[in-house]
Order: C-alpha cells, then structure tokens, then sequence
C-alpha cells in the first residue's frame, strides 16, 4: 500500500526496559532494577531492523539509566541516523520532583548521552508525560540547560499525566520559550481522543489509529506526533507479580499484534525525527493563548 499524502510526521521510541513504566513501582522499586532480566537491546534492535526495512528515521529518547549500562546501543542507535534525545535518567515523573532535582536529572541526562553519541542532545520527554500545568517551571530549566523542545505533554484527561486544555499542536508556553510538542489527540465534540501510540494502540484496533491520525495529517495539515516503547513489540517478557486487573490488562494485552501494527504505521503513513519535522518550524502562540492553556 502506498504512503499517505499529506505532511510528514514523527515517531519516537521512549527508551527503557519492560519493568520500569510508571505503572510498575509500586512493585518493582528502582533499587531492583539492575537485577532484573534485561531485554532492552534485543527489543531495540529489532525496531532498528524494522524502521530500516522501511527507509525511516524516528527520535529515541532515551533513559540515562539505559545509556550508561547500553552505550553501544545508544551508539547503535545513532549510525543508524536516529535522532538521540533525553527521556530523564531514571524515569522519575516530574511531579515528583523539585527544581533543584530536576534541573540536576536532566542537565546529568543530556551531558552523558552527549559524551556517548558525541552530538548534540536537542529533546527531552518526561516520564509518563509528567510536565503539567503545576510545574510549568520545568520548561524554563529545560531551556537554561541547553535543550530546543520538549515533547512531555499529552493533551488528555489520565489518572496519571495529562494537559487537558493544553494546544493539541506544537506551542511555545510563552514568547521566546522551549518548544512543546505534544502527543497526538483528535478532537472530537469537545474532547481530545488520544491517538499518538502507547496503550491505546495497542488496545483499541489499528484501523482507529489509521483513522484518526488520517484526519491529523491529511485534513488538519499537521505532523503526527507517534510513541512506543520496544517492550511493547514483546510478548515473551517476563511477567511482573503483584498488578492489579487494570495495570496487568493496559500493560500486556495486546503485546503479540503491536509488531505487525507498527509494520503497517510505517507503510501507511511517512515519518522522520522530530528534531527535522519541528525545529526551525516557525510556531504561533500568543502568551495570553498558551496561558489560557496551562492555567488550569
């Protein structure tokens, strides 16, 4: 099947193993983490083999946890033409942390993948889409420390994250500030459907996502803004005791058809880094428009 028309848009990769989702410390803290089996680097090679079948490249953001214990991934990674951004050291939401800490995590993050892949580190994600309207403070941190975007808000209502009333589009939160680019939604009679990846690919059927980021793309003229994680193409991974109905439903359902509906993303739909599609793109906001945004 042909790609679609229409403007190229963005996939990323959240660079971390099977057990250290959000969703997962309230039974694996991070004092375990270097004991337990690791699967990272097969799971990351496979999505390196599957996006070079397709002749695309796609940003990685990447913990600094991963990094230090994986260089050669990282590596890996980038002769493959993948961006390299920060996705934090250790998976920390945001909101769980002071200035001081912040600051720290995220300067320690992006000098160490700089001294790993010897380039410039541009982006940064929050764990679990955690900049929220309490902690808008964090993207001037990240603009002191040297970063160009972010792309760390989902415009959703979550248990655990989201920025409801935030742009659906990219946006600067005031005049001269970081770039925001958020994970895509479709609006629907009000209400912002999430469609940029994570769970809801897996759960909900492909043709969906298809839809809905058709009508992104095509009809709304903006990039798709596309996640995933390389556990989330691995159905063998171990299984972790003690979850809930809820979290052990939304983490593994699913697992052994994401492979096959990421192959077809990637046929449908033309994609590239981030920092190609959205750096040095000229973004309108007023700050009275972005404040209405965030003051929630």
């Amino acid at each position: 099947m042909a790609r679609e028309s229409g403007v190229t848009s963005s996939l990323s990769v959240d660079l971390e193993e099977h057990f250290q989702v959000s969703a997962f410390e309230s039974v694996v803290s991070h004092d375990q983490w270097g004991d337990m089996p690791s699967r990272v680097e097969r799971n990351t090679d496979k999505i390196l083999e599957l996006f070079d079948s397709h002749g695309m490249q796609a940003t990685f953001f990447v913990l600094g946890w991963i990094a230090e214990r994986y260089p050669e991934l990282i590596r890996r990674i980038q002769y493959a033409d993948h961006e390299i951004a920060s996705h934090g050291f250790s998976h920390v939401r945001v909101t769980n942390q002071g200035h001081d800490e912040f600051k720290h995590d995220v300067d320690k993050t992006k000098k160490l993948l700089e001294d790993v892949c010897g380039t410039s580190v541009k982006g940064f994600r929050a764990a679990s889409f955690s900049i929220v309207a309490e902690n808008a403070w964090a993207w001037d941190l990240l603009q002191e420390v040297g970063y160009e975007y972010s792309s760390s808000v989902y415009p959703i209502h979550h248990h655990l994250y989201g920025m409801p009333h935030a742009p659906r589009f990219s946006f600067r939160h005031k005049e001269g500030g970081l770039l925001e680019i958020p994970i895509s939604t479709l609006s629907l009679r009000g209400f912002n459907i999430p469609c940029g990846g994570g769970g809801y690919f897996r759960l909900l059927p492909y043709r969906f996502s298809r839809w809905a980021l058709r009508r992104i793309i095509i009809k709304e003229q903006q990039p798709a803004v596309f996640y995933l994680h390389p556990w989330e193409i691995d159905p063998d991974q171990p299984k972790q005791r003690g979850l809930n109905l809820n979290i052990r439903m939304r983490h593994y359902l699913n697992l052994h058809r994401t492979e096959e509906r990421l192959n077809r993303l990637l046929e449908d739909f033309r994609w590239d880094r981030m920092d190609r599609v959205f750096l040095g793109q000229h973004v309108e906001h007023s700050g009275a428009q972005v404040g209405r945004a965030i003051q929630i």
